[in-house]
């Protein structure tokens, strides 16, 4: 162990390409006192209770002056989105999105994106053709997911390169220690830039509808909500899909054997997808709740009023849930991981991350002959919440149809 705090090293970025070592040491002690006062929870049974526990909330503003409170915008106006809320304004303003966006309202529109999504995959495919390396990043697991939450929203394609910039910019704002005040004015810059891109869009909607959520939620909202939603939307719509894809693909092109099998049984999609949430999740930790009472957790108490990680990574590879957790298995049994989060806050997005994800992988490996890695580990991003490699490079031998 190096010198500094556990949370000073997890989010170093020294320690991005291999955060697990950490996590180990962290599920000594389940629940741990920082020394600013927050504690970090990082043993499976214990995230997952808290993450049920009404007594813990996700609304920032209940946290004490002096924390970060990820996910306000106090100089846009913007009310908070629905993850950074809690009940009951939460429930109402979840039940509200999810009527156009799945069942049991819409059971239709997820699953009317799958031959639209195949078909963005074969064309991100077809542009490997003559290329001897290829950025997995750049050129097939970010335009896959920006392009899918662009046609769910109803934006316009012409506009979705301006969205990478301010993606970008607003996750960062979800790491709370990740570029400091600066990182968080850049976010909050992003966020009402976005927002006024938006309020247009909306505006738009309004008077014209047509495809995509916007359309059918803006008679139900206030433009405020449906703002904030939005934004929401944007970044956890693509940006942990961007790092699942990217994920996945780093975790096959390690374990040749498993992706050997994988070539042979394409059945094997649905747990070795399922194995890569919980073996190299998207989304680490969730650092921005805070205990609204006094809550008694494997024999320590977190007081009322003071900031809560749950560490999901680390609960994914805790060996009291998981037996040999540190190990890549698509075989594993039981697989109730925490990739997508759990509870009322379970990750909105997760039926169309996995529609995305199944239709991403198979197909790539089945038409593209790797050669193998030409980074490892590769550059990462600089957040530690949504970790995920910002360039894969790779050697590629050629393409099938």
């Amino acid at each position: 162990m190096t010198s500094g705090s556990i949370v000073e090293q997890i989010t170093d970025y020294a320690n991005r390409a291999d955060p697990y070592p950490l996590y180990a040491e962290l599920r000594k002690t389940p629940v741990r006192r920082e020394d600013d006062g927050s504690y970090l929870v990082s043993t499976y049974y214990e995230v997952r209770s808290l993450a049920n526990d009404p007594r813990l909330s996700n609304d920032t503003r209940n946290r004490p002056p002096g924390y970060a409170r990820v996910g306000q915008s106090t100089e846009s106006g913007l009310p908070p989105s629905f993850i950074f809320t809690d009940p009951p304004v939460h429930d109402r303003l979840r039940d509200t999105i999810n009527r156009p966006f799945g069942p049991p309202h819409s059971p239709r529109f997820l699953d009317g994106l799958r031959t639209e999504l195949a078909n963005v995959v074969t064309e991100l495919l077809d542009a490997f053709e003559g290329k001897d390396q290829v950025d997995v990043v750049e050129e097939f697991s970010y335009p896959l997911p920006v392009t899918a939450i662009c046609k769910v929203l109803g934006v316009p394609r012409e506009d979705e390169p301006r969205f990478h910039g301010w993606a970008d910019a607003l996750a960062s704002g979800l790491d709370p220690r990740a570029g400091g005040d600066a990182g968080q004015e850049k976010a909050q810059r992003a966020r009402e830039d976005l927002g006024v891109y938006l309020s247009d869009l909306i505006e738009t909607k309004r008077r014209h509808p047509g495809p995509g959520i916007l359309s059918a939620l803006a008679p139900e909202m206030t433009a405020a909500d449906l703002e904030a939603t939005a934004v929401l939307l944007l970044v956890a719509g693509h940006e942990t899909t961007v790092n699942a894809i990217t994920n996945t693909t780093l975790t096959l092109l390690r374990h040749p054997d498993v992706l050997e099998r994988f070539r042979k049984d394409p059945e094997l999609a649905v747990p070795l997808i399922e194995e890569v949430l919980r073996y190299e999740p998207p989304v680490q930790f969730v650092p921005w709740t805070t205990a609204l009472a006094d809550i008694d957790v494997a024999g320590t108490t977190i007081p009322k009023g003071s900031p809560v990680w749950l560490m999901l990574a680390a609960a994914n590879r805790d060996p009291r849930r998981f037996e040999n957790p540190d190990r890549f298995d698509p075989d594993r049994k039981d697989n109730e991981h925490l990739g997508f989060y759990t509870g009322i806050h379970y990750c909105f997005g997760a039926p169309l991350a996995r529609i995305e994800l199944h239709a991403a992988v198979p197909e790539l490996f089945r038409r593209v002959r790797f050669s193998g890695l030409l980074e490892d580990p590769p550059s990462y991003r600089t957040n530690a919440v949504l970790r995920g490699p910002r360039h894969l490079p790779v050697a590629i031998e050629g393409l099938t149809a």
